[in-house]
């Protein structure tokens, strides 16, 4: 059996925080974030069918996130190619400003990127995921890996917590709230049923109502996770009893998944590309 345990491996940091199935809040929580950058949404809403397919284009996400945390090294550089050649093709335009840009371009990758890797570690941290200053700031610097992958200079992207705070206050003056990023907002709040419950939607009204309502709270959790600067671009209050509210919440919610995935089978309480990687690191 093959010991390649990718770009990161048993000891990193990348492994320890990814562990955390409530990382997934850290996911959703960076797309609202993503969504303040007015380019970036706009490149988003004018060549994603995140509107046709939400529930497909999640999970490829979450498949190519999980690939690069886990995956063999060839395995991630397959993925991470077809993730470039994808957008080499992709073009949109600035509704502000009706110049064409490129998908591509760097100063987007950047944005994407350190919105989600602060969020992943910001979610886990906020969840109770115990990290010392130095493994926060040693986990941003192996995740100039995944910038890498993307097409970017890691030189160019930040690589500690004081660096990603530092490009938050850079970029602050570019983020604003415009319609393309409400509408990505709204529908990150408020998703469709998926087309392929069809008429299951009408007998299922007593559970969906229910699911309807748990997944809005977690959405407000996620929103309430935002730096208070972000939230208050997106009309909210950057009041200190928010962040206490969402710390709280999300540290319920991990202890929650903590305790069905117990109940679970064994089989089914790991992702089966975490479970893979610790077969070929020989942890399992």
């Amino acid at each position: 059996m093959s010991n390649d345990v990718g770009l990161f491996g048993p000891d990193s940091v990348t492994w320890k925080l990814h562990q955390e199935p409530i990382l997934m809040m850290g996911g959703l929580r960076s797309l609202y974030l993503q969504a303040l950058h007015p380019r970036a949404v706009a490149g988003v809403a004018q060549n994603s069918g995140y509107r046709d397919d939400p529930w497909g284009r999640l999970i490829r996400t979450s498949d190519y996130v999980g690939t690069v945390i886990y995956g063999s090294t060839d395995e991630v550089h397959r993925a991470a190619s077809r993730v470039r050649r994808l957008h080499a093709g992709m073009t949109a335009v600035d509704p502000r400003t009706g110049e064409g840009f490129r998908i591509d371009e760097p100063d987007l990758l950047r944005w994407v990127h350190v919105a989600e890797v602060e969020s992943f570690l910001t979610t886990g941290v906020r969840a109770g995921v115990r990290l010392t200053p130095e493994e926060v700031d040693g986990y941003y610097t192996e995740q100039l890996r995944s910038a890498e992958l993307v097409g970017l200079d890691p030189s160019t992207v930040p690589s500690t917590a004081a660096e990603v705070e530092a490009y938050f206050a850079a970029m602050r003056p570019e983020l604003a709230l415009t319609r393309d990023g409400a509408e990505a907002a709204l529908f990150l709040t408020v998703p469709p049923v998926p087309d392929h419950w069809g008429g299951l939607a009408l007998r299922l009204g007593l559970t969906l109502g229910p699911a309807r309502w748990a997944y809005l709270g977690v959405a407000s959790t996620a929103i309430g996770l935002l730096p208070a600067w972000a939230r208050k671009i997106y009309g909210g209050l950057g009041w200190p009893t928010t962040d206490l509210a969402a710390g709280l919440s999300v540290r319920g919610l991990r202890a929650l998944i903590a305790g069905v995935l117990a109940t679970l089978p064994e089989q089914y309480q790991v992702a089966p590309v975490r479970r893979a990687a610790l077969e070929r690191a020989g942890l399992a």
